[in-house]
């Protein structure tokens, strides 16, 4: 094996047919400042974990839960929080919507505006 060089993980980059509109709604949810600002890619820089916005005109949002055959999710994003009501109820402000199928009854799986799933929980 060879030597390993410095590696860092800076972001996850989410596609969207609106990178300018997912990340205006991840930098409200989170809290977090937008930093690079263009229209085929936006960044939220928060001082850690990243998240980031690329242009896919095509994007297709994934089914959830997925039969065969459907686009599956290949990754979604966990979100701690205080209280579960009140973070849904925040979040379905913001232009999340509240996925049909609840797998847990202490975790709301969401559904950000360009369909990519993500959960509220509260972290105890």
């Amino acid at each position: 094996m060879a030597d390993r060089p410095r590696m860092t993980l800076t972001a996850t980059v989410l596609d969207t047919p609106d990178p300018r509109g997912l990340a205006r709604f991840y930098a409200a949810l989170l809290d977090w400042p937008i930093g690079t600002d263009d229209p085929e890619w936006v960044t939220l820089r928060p001082g850690g974990p990243a998240l980031s916005f690329q242009l896919e005109p095509d994007h297709v949002p994934p089914v959830w839960p997925a039969g065969k055959g459907d686009p599956r999710m290949q990754l979604h994003l966990d979100v701690a929080v205080d209280d579960l009501a009140a973070a849904v109820e925040f979040a379905v402000s913001l232009g999340a919507t509240v996925a049909g199928f609840q797998p847990q009854d202490d975790v709301r799986v969401m559904r950000d505006p360009a369909g990519h799933p993500f959960c509220l929980y509260i972290e105890g």
